[in-house]
């Protein structure tokens, strides 16, 4: 069954090293009811020259200056006109070629609103370094640190329009923030694909130095607080805690 569409955004810039694996493994999905929109940041590199070379798979390119990653992704969802959004950051690549089709089951045959699943953090070498076990939602395990892996959120487009999108202000929580409000605040119904979707390697922007680890702390925690987490400083605590145990 492959009536529903969905919408997938790529956020690029100058990832003239990544692009072509990622954009790839978006042609080898067995999905056909596919809108791909990539979004690009003013590349200087040859990015939009790779990306060129997919005109047969790329529904909407924009290349433009953003203020950010997230800005970038809120291009992309007004764009969108698919049943359901989802991200492919340039750096990732999906884990097998029917992780849409899996996505797209889910939704078909139950009321969840939103999708996620299982992450693999990759070595630079393409070795697996952890992997990332989210396990089953339960309301309230925001509470306690618990959050799924933002590259594997997929989510209702008429969600986004009745609650919104990215809020740039929160920096690099911005998805956090994001799921936080969609999940904990609005108590949507999220369905758990058990599967490997996404394959990503480390180095994200938010962990690259303790001042960048700091700024993403506090913008956590007023994450927090503005959704209704009941103990914003005991989540904090719990927030990295908590992924001891969805990692494996």
């Amino acid at each position: 069954m492959q009536h529903l569409k969905i919408s997938l955004i790529t956020v690029t810039r100058n990832a003239q090293n990544t692009i072509g694996r990622c954009i790839e493994s978006v042609v080898a999905q067995n999905y056909s009811n596919l809108e791909y929109i990539v979004i690009d940041g003013a590349s200087t590199d040859d990015t939009l020259r790779i990306i060129s070379q997919y005109s047969f798979t790329v529904s909407h390119l924009v290349s433009e200056p953003d203020t950010g990653i997230y800005d970038a992704m809120n291009k992309g969802i007004c764009l969108a006109t698919g049943d359901v959004i989802g991200v492919l950051n340039a750096d990732d690549f999906f884990a097998a070629d029917d992780i849409l089709n899996s996505t797209a089951n889910i939704f078909n045959e139950t009321s969840s609103d939103i999708i996620y699943g299982n992450l693999n953090y990759l070595k630079p070498d393409g070795k697996v370094l952890r992997r990332w076990q989210s396990g089953s939602y339960r309301y309230g395990m925001f509470n306690w640190g618990w959050m799924p892996p933002h590259p594997t959120f997929y989510c209702r487009r008429a969600i986004f329009e009745t609650l919104g999108n990215y809020e740039v202000g929160y920096g690099t929580a911005a998805d956090y923030e994001l799921m936080l409000r969609f999940l904990h605040l609005n108590r949507l119904n999220a369905g758990y694909l058990n599967k490997v979707m996404v394959n990503m390697v480390t180095g994200g922007v938010s962990n690259k130095n303790y001042r960048n680890r700091l700024l993403a702390w506090k913008n956590d925690f007023k994450a927090m607080g503005k959704n209704g987490v009941s103990l914003p400083l005991i989540c904090i605590i719990f927030k990295p805690l908590r992924k001891i145990f969805q990692y494996i």
